[in-house]
C-alpha cells in the first residue's frame, strides 16, 4: 500500500478532511500551531476560533449534536485542556462524539514539569471514551481515523489526542485508511422473539427513548413501531425532540421537576421499553422509577445494558434496525386505550398554573413565532423548567446537556447555527450560567453567526438558591449575584440588545430579532421570589420552617 509524504499537522489535518469535517474548534496555541496552518492550506475545512477553550468546546459538541458529524476542538498543553475539560465531561455524558487535539510539550521535556505540562492521558482517561498520544509520526493517521472511528461508533463520546510540539513538524510517509463508517448491529432473531413475547404478555407497557434513538436516525421507525402497537412514549431527560410532543401517544419527559402525572404513568407500567437510553439518575428520578416492571433494553453499547437496571430482555443493536425488526413482529394485542388514557393525563400538565406567568407566556410566544424546523437549546437552570414543562418539540430539533453544565446555551447554539445556517437557533439562559461563556458572543459577532440568546435575568445562581432554600431556609449565602445589563453588553459587542418586562415586550424584541442578521441577546427582567416553575422563596421559607 502506497503513502504520501508530509508532515504530521498537514496528515492530522488531512484525515479530518477525508472525513468531511468542515469546522474545527479551537482557542490557538503556540504548541500546535502546524496544525492551524495545515488548516490554513486546507480550504474544505474553516477554523472557528472561540475567546475561551470550554466555549469552544461547547460549541464543537453543539455542533456534533446537531449535525451528527464529530465535532473538533483543539486547545494547547494542560491550560487549554483544563479550560476545555467542561465539554469533555458533557460529551461523555451525553454521549456525543467529539475529538479533542491538544498541544503538548516537546518530547524531550516530557515528566520533567515542563511549561504548561500536564500528563493528558492520566487528566482525561476518566471522563472520556478514549486517550493517546501521538509519539511517531509515521502513526498519525491510524491514531486520528482510529480516534474519528472510537468517537462516533458504538456509545459515542469524547476522544483526546495529545500532540508533542516537535512531533508535528516532523515529515513521515503516511498512509491512510479508508473513511470510517457506523456499524447498525442488528438483533437476533431469537431476541426480538422474546421482546414480542413479554409485550405479549403485558397490559400497560410505555417506551422510554433516548439519544440513541436520534443517533440512529430512528424517529421514524419509533413512531411506526408505538402506532402499530398503542404504546406510549416517553423521552428522556432532554431529548424531547425523540418524538414529535403533539403526536396522541406521546406521554412526556423525564427529566428534574416532572409532574407527579408523567412520573405515574412510568410507575403504573408493567413493562419498560428503554430504547437508546442509559437509564440515567435525572430520567430514573435518582434511580427509583423503575421497580416492578419488566424491562426491555435495547442499546448499541453492550456496556449500557445492565449497568443500571437488569433487564429481562437486553438486546445490543442499532435502534432504527431494532426498530424495523419489531415492527414486523406477531403482536396478539394493542394497548392504544392506556395510552390515550396517560395522553390524557400528560396535556393537563401543560395547561398548569405556570403557564400563565411571565416565563410561561414566553415559551408560548417561541411556540408561535418560531418555524417548526427551529433548533432550541438551553443552559443549565430553573428557567429550564418552563421550557421543559411547556414546550411542544414537534418538528423543532433541541439540544441541552445532560451533564447540567452551566454556560453552555448560548456557544451550543453557535454550533448548531453553524451546522444549519438556515435554520432558526434560539438558546435559552439564566444570567448565572450565560455569564459564564458570555465571552463567546463576540465569537459570534466577529463571525457573524445569527442567534437569538434569551437571558432569564434574576441576579442569583437560581436552582442553587432553590436547594439553598430548602435546607437552610434564609440562611443565603454565595447565591446572590449582582447587575448586569446584559443587553447593553450585546451592543457594546456587536449584537443587538432588547431588555423586556412583559409579554408584550418580548414579543415585540423576538418579532424584531427574527428579522435581524446578527446575533441578539434579549434580558427578560425574572422576578427572584418565584425561584421556581411551582415555588416561591417563600414557599420553601414556610415548609422549612414548618418541618423544623
Amino acid at each position: 500500500m502506497g503513502g504520501v509524504k508530509m508532515t504530521s499537522a498537514e496528515a492530522i489535518v488531512s484525515c479530518l478532511r477525508r472525513e468531511r469535517i468542515p469546522k474545527v474548534f479551537c482557542v490557538p496555541g503556540e504548541s500546535y500551531l502546524p496544525v492551524m496552518d495545515a488548516i490554513f492550506n486546507t480550504p474544505e475545512i474553516e477554523l472557528i476560533s472561540a475567546r475561551h477553550e470550554g466555549g469552544a468546546a461547547f460549541m464543537a459538541e453543539g455542533y456534533a449534536k446537531a449535525s451528527g458529524k464529530p465535532g473538533v476542538v483543539m486547545a494547547t498543553r494542560g491550560v487549554g485542556a483544563g479550560n476545555l475539560a467542561i465539554g469533555v465531561h458533557t460529551a461523555y455524558q451525553d454521549s456525543t462524539p467529539l475529538v479533542v487535539l491538544l498541544g503538548q510539550v516537546h518530547t524531550s521535556f516530557s515528566g520533567r514539569e515542563g511549561f504548561q505540562e500536564v500528563d493528558l492521558e492520566a487528566f482525561f482517561r476518566p471522563i472520556a471514551k478514549w486517550v493517546a498520544e501521538i509519539r511517531e509520526p509515521p502513526r498519525v493517521p491510524e491514531l486520528v481515523q482510529r480516534a474519528l472511528r472510537i468517537a462516533v461508533t458504538g456509545r459515542p463520546g469524547p476522544v483526546v489526542l495529545s500532540l508533542p510540539e516537535n512531533i508535528l513538524k516532523k515529515e513521515a510517509l503516511m498512509r491512510f485508511g479508508p473513511a470510517v463508517g457506523r456499524p447498525a448491529p442488528r438483533p437476533a432473531e431469537k431476541e426480538i422473539l422474546k421482546v414480542i413475547d413479554i409485550l405479549n404478555q403485558s397490559e400497560q407497557p410505555v417506551v422510554i427513548a433516548g439519544g440513541g434513538v436520534k443517533l440512529a436516525g430512528a424517529e421514524e421507525a419509533l413512531r411506526r413501531f408505538t402506532h402499530k402497537l398503542g404504546i406510549p412514549v416517553i423521552s428522556a431527560f432532554r431529548r424531547h425532540d425523540v418524538y414529535p410532543n403533539d403526536d396522541r401517544l406521546y406521554c412526556g419527559h423525564l427529566g428534574l421537576g416532572t409532574h407527579p402525572e408523567i412520573l405515574k404513568t412510568v410507575k403504573q407500567a408493567d413493562t419498560i421499553v428503554a430504547i437508546g437510553t442509559r437509564l440515567s439518575e435525572v430520567t430514573t428520578q435518582d434511580y427509583t422509577l423503575l421497580d416492578k416492571q419488566k424491562l426491555i433494553h435495547i442499546d448499541v453499547d453492550p456496556h449500557t445494558l445492565g449497568q443500571v437496571f437488569p433487564p429481562h430482555a437486553g438486546v445490543i443493536a442499532d435502534a432504527k434496525e431494532a426498530l424495523n425488526d419489531l415492527v414486523k413482529g406477531a403482536y396478539e394485542k394493542d394497548y392504544f386505550s392506556w395510552a390515550y388514557e396517560r395522553r390524557e393525563a400528560y396535556e393537563a400538565t401543560v395547561h398548569t398554573k405556570g403557564s400563565e406567568m411571565l416565563n410561561g407566556r414566553i415559551i408560548e410566544l417561541l411556540q408561535k413565532q418560531l418555524p417548526e424546523d427551529a433548533i432550541l437549546t438551553n443552559d443549565a437552570g430553573n428557567f429550564a423548567g418552563w421550557l421543559h414543562t411547556y414546550f411542544q418539540f414537534k418538528k423543532h430539533r433541541y439540544i441541552g446537556p445532560t451533564s447540567g453544565a452551566m454556560g453552555y446555551g448560548m456557544p451550543s447554539a453557535l454550533g448548531a447555527k453553524m451546522a444549519y445556517p438556515d435554520k432558526k437557533v434560539v438558546s435559552l439562559s439564566g444570567d448565572g450560567g450565560f455569564m459564564m461563556t458570555m465571552q463567546e458572543l463576540e465569537t459570534a459577532v466577529r463571525y457573524n453567526i445569527p442567534v437569538i440568546s434569551i437571558v432569564f435575568n434574576n441576579r442569583m445562581y437560581g436552582t442553587i438558591r432553590m436547594h439553598q432554600e430548602i435546607h437552610y431556609p434564609s440562611r443565603v449565602i454565595g447565591t446572590n449575584l449582582g447587575e448586569v445589563a446584559f443587553s447593553k453588553i450585546a451592543e457594546n459587542l456587536g449584537a443587538a440588545g432588547f431588555y423586556v418586562e412583559t409579554p408584550e415586550e418580548f414579543k415585540q424584541a423576538l418579532d424584531k430579532a427574527m428579522t435581524l442578521d446578527k446575533p441578539v441577546v434579549i434580558e427578560v427582567e425574572s422576578d427572584p421570589e418565584q425561584i421556581s416553575l411551582s415555588k416561591t422563596i417563600n414557599q420553601l421559607r414556610k415548609k422549612g420552617g414548618e418541618s423544623k
